[in-house]
């Protein structure tokens, strides 16, 4: 019996990541036996996550389900995109699909971890299709601040999905050609279940301009700068602003020296795999640069986000080993500062401005993401039966929401979900059938997922309020107090200068302590507890402080 149509089973879209949040983005898509995760990225830690270097997604999901797992299928090769890859493929260890450049890039990480030799990777061209269990994928060309950003076309039993991934519409790209418009044309025709768009510029009106626009800026800046040495940050991934900062380079007669590791990386595999187009003998060692006056170098450096271990932070804070900034320097800064970074770039630019350095600002950056006009593009080909805003925090999806209404998609069929939301989408219908683990996973330094809420609310209680530990020594069998209590402060007082608080703090240790051992009580947890208790009452009465308390209990014969 040929089975109804209104059996059809829907696929389920799983965000593992980068909804609510800019970064981290991972999506798992889901049809009976077979998943496919598009993308693996990372984000930086915020300011509450004390010591925290990077956050990676919850992949419990796809580890319980991995024998559906058929392979990672990647946009572009921004860390947002795959910086996740070396650490999530230690437990799923599937193939990785992507277009050249972005593989490149991968590798340079799989390298670094030592996951080369046990990592497929596979070369996709546009247009190209691949077959993941029952899903076909589609590489679709696009533009975006890294050449070789691709869209996806997802066809499943259930209709096509179409994922944007990172894009604008760029008529006049550095490399390569313009986004692949005719096709998104054509699969709107077929007919797109979903579409799943980028929101990070959704609240700009109108369209982002052309990455060449910066190119004329650069020119105009070299021109005016024929005096100085220019140092320019930008972000390492961005290929073709490093592409536009060479070409200005050659026209005026700069040597270039590239400083900062990632930066370096990236230049370099882009180089070998014909994405930059470098004039010959125009690169020199950073050593080299001693032998050319100022105005012939151009350094092109990371750091435009003021990452403390960035290179041109540590020049600004004169801690850089082989560059120091000179007044006359001119630096261009050619990014724009990362929501909730602005604090650190305004303090990079004062630290060279007070060096003496000329800094630029304007205009040296165009977005990367497609600003109103583009996205309403996109949904006027794609004629989606849903909408699902993706890539962006609360407030651009809702945004984003109501752009898709405006473009004629119902509002029961636009769909703001969180991280960690089951949306089963079919032809009749559409929802949130369920809920998976998706909060991010904590990595600092080798440790991975080993500090969880619980140590960060004690490492945010430690730097807001310091600790005592308190150390008592009893004898064996009797529970007499041979030595102490004796008190030391960590970032609590200074305590030469609180001599009576911290003997005050001593007697009432000593009565607690003389309270639990008159009732015979030498349950250590019990004493503890008192000893906690009653000296955060004392301490909280005296100084409106509540620092962490360590009581020691040792035991001599």
């Amino acid at each position: 019996m040929k089975e109804n149509l209104t059996d059809v089973k829907g696929v389920k879209i799983i965000p593992l990541g980068g909804l609510e949040q800019i970064g981290m983005n991972i999506t798992a898509f889901e049809y009976e036996d077979s998943i496919i995760v598009v993308d693996c990225g990372l984000s930086f830690p915020e300011d509450d996550m004390l010591g925290i270097d990077l956050v990676i997604p919850d992949v419990t999901y796809l580890k319980e389900n991995i024998s559906k797992v058929k392979g990672f299928v990647i946009t572009h090769g921004h860390e947002d995109h795959i910086g996740a890859l070396p650490y999530i493929l230690r437990d799923i260890n599937v193939p990785i699909y992507a277009t050249k450049l972005t593989i490149g890039i991968i590798e340079n990480k799989l390298k670094e971890h030592n996951l080369l030799k046990s990592t497929k990777r596979k070369v996709i061209k546009y247009g190209q299709s691949i077959n993941l269990g029952c899903f076909r994928i589609e590489f679709i060309r696009s533009n975006h601040s890294i050449a070789d950003a691709a869209a996806l076309a997802i066809f499943t039993p259930a209709g096509i999905i179409v994922h944007t991934g990172d894009f604008k519409v760029d008529y006049t790209p550095v490399f390569g050609s313009t986004i692949d418009l005719q096709r998104f044309g054509e699969l709107g025709k077929k007919g797109v279940l979903a579409l799943m768009c980028d929101s990070t510029n959704v609240e700009r009106p109108g369209y982002t301009p052309s990455e060449k626009t910066v190119g004329k800026t650069f020119d105009n800046i070299f021109a005016e700068s024929s005096r100085s040495r220019i140092i320019v940050a930008t972000f390492a991934s961005n290929v073709d602003r490093v592409q536009q900062i060479i070409n200005s380079a050659d026209k005026y007669g700069r040597k270039v020296v590239i400083e900062g590791r990632s930066m370096v990386n990236i230049i370099t595999t882009a180089s070998e795999l014909g994405y930059i187009n470098m004039p010959s003998n125009i690169m020199i060692d950073i050593e080299q640069m001693k032998n050319y006056p100022d105005e012939k170098i151009v350094l092109i450096t990371t750091g435009s986000q003021g990452e403390a271990m960035a290179a041109l932070p540590r020049m600004a804070a004169s801690i850089h080993k082989k560059i120091s900034i000179k007044p006359g320097d001119t630096v261009i800064f050619s990014s724009t500062p990362i929501p909730g970074n602005e604090k650190p770039v305004f303090k990079v630019i004062n630290d060279l401005s007070m060096k003496g350095a000329k800094v630029i600002f304007q205009d040296t950056h165009v977005s990367g993401h497609a600003c109103q006009e583009e996205i309403k593009l996109i949904y006027a080909l794609t004629k989606p039966k849903y909408a699902i805003p993706v890539h962006g925090e609360y407030r651009h999806l809702m945004k984003h929401a109501e752009l898709a209404q405006n473009m004629g998609i119902p509002k029961e069929n636009t769909f703001i979900i969180s991280s960690g939301d089951v949306l089963e989408v079919s032809d009749q219908k559409a929802g949130v059938v369920g809920k998976v683990p998706a909060q991010g996973i904590f990595v600092d330094g080798l440790g991975v997922g080993d500090v969880g809420n619980i140590v960060l609310r004690d490492r945010q209680h430690l730097s807001e309020n310091g600790l005592l530990i308190v150390v008592v020594t009893l004898e064996k069998y009797t529970n007499q107090i041979l030595s102490g209590p004796d008190i030391v402060s960590r970032g609590f007082v200074y305590v030469r200068e609180s001599e009576n608080l911290m003997d005050e703090a001593r007697i009432v240790v000593s009565d607690a302590l003389d309270k639990c051992l008159s009732k015979n009580n030498a349950d250590w947890g019990k004493m503890k507890n008192e000893i906690k208790d009653s000296l955060s009452d004392y301490l909280w009465k005296k100084t409106k402080r509540n620092p962490m308390i360590l009581p020691i209990i040792m035991e001599v014969n």
